[in-house]
């Protein structure tokens, strides 16, 4: 919870918190306890058993008496259907990142930014090196990821700012090693029309942005994509893929009514 929000006189904090709750599984963990969110989010430990047990009733929490510990529950999954399927982009876009998937032989996603990541709505991949990509709804990294620094170069001031403050607190190493990197992709946005990633966040992969000219229903979309180092070098990479993605991105535009 950021402190701005808490000193809006009609900002709702007990719902924040049960929101934070839900927040606090990482990708891989089926399950956590009472303290693991009170842990994670600086509540206290009565506030986190009435908050669970609520979400529980709820069926946005899923409770095994037998360790205790809570699942996220079936809710959740009816939360975030309604806006996949209300955007518009995705039904455009989808065929056209499968193609370039394929041409490419790696995977193209579509993503936007929540509060320090970004979270894609969209993935298509053609390889077996990608079977394990992050999926929809998965958060990312802002600044080791492609998409994140594209994020960042097409933000306005005020609000890549106060992103950029929010990081250096929550995630002080993530900010600390890659801060100087986000930095130039705005100098590599201005000149090359896309941000790249040098296996910064995966080892094992390059990726290469564009975020999208123009909001899409008051959204600000980008478009990544990330191909095996085995493939070949990254300058090799950044010859061949990056600017299919751009064609892609001005295809997406188009076919929307952006340009």
């Amino acid at each position: 919870m950021k402190d701005a929000d808490t000193k809006d006189r009609q900002f709702a904090t007990t719902l924040a918190s049960g929101i934070d709750l839900l927040l606090c599984f990482h990708p891989g963990e089926s399950s956590l306890a009472n303290k693991d969110f009170a842990q994670r989010t600086g509540l206290s430990k009565p506030t986190v058993a009435r908050l669970t047990h609520t979400l529980a009733l709820l069926g946005y929490l899923r409770r095994d008496p037998a360790s205790a510990r809570y699942r996220l529950g079936a809710a959740v999954l009816g939360l975030g259907h309604p806006l996949l399927a209300s955007m518009r982009i995705r039904p455009v876009a989808r065929p056209m990142m499968e193609t370039l998937a394929r041409e490419i032989e790696g995977a193209v996603s579509l993503g936007l930014r929540h509060r320090i990541h970004m979270v894609y709505v969209e993935t298509a991949r053609s390889s077996e090196d990608f079977v394990l990509t992050p999926d929809i709804g998965a958060p990312l990294p802002m600044l080791a990821t492609a998409i994140g620094r594209a994020w960042l170069a097409r933000a306005a001031p005020e609000e890549r700012l106060s992103v950029l403050n929010q990081i250096r607190v929550a995630a002080p190493a993530e900010f600390e090693r890659h801060a100087a990197a986000a930095e130039l992709a705005r100098e590599e946005l201005a000149r090359d029309g896309f941000c790249s990633a040098r296996a910064d966040w995966q080892p094992n992969r390059h990726g290469f942005a564009v975020p999208l000219h123009g909001l899409v229903d008051g959204m600000q979309f980008v478009l990544n994509c990330a191909v095996a180092t085995r493939r070949g070098s990254f300058a090799q990479m950044r010859r061949e893929a990056a600017p299919r993605l751009l064609t892609l991105a001005h295809s997406i535009e188009l076919s929307l009514g952006l340009r």
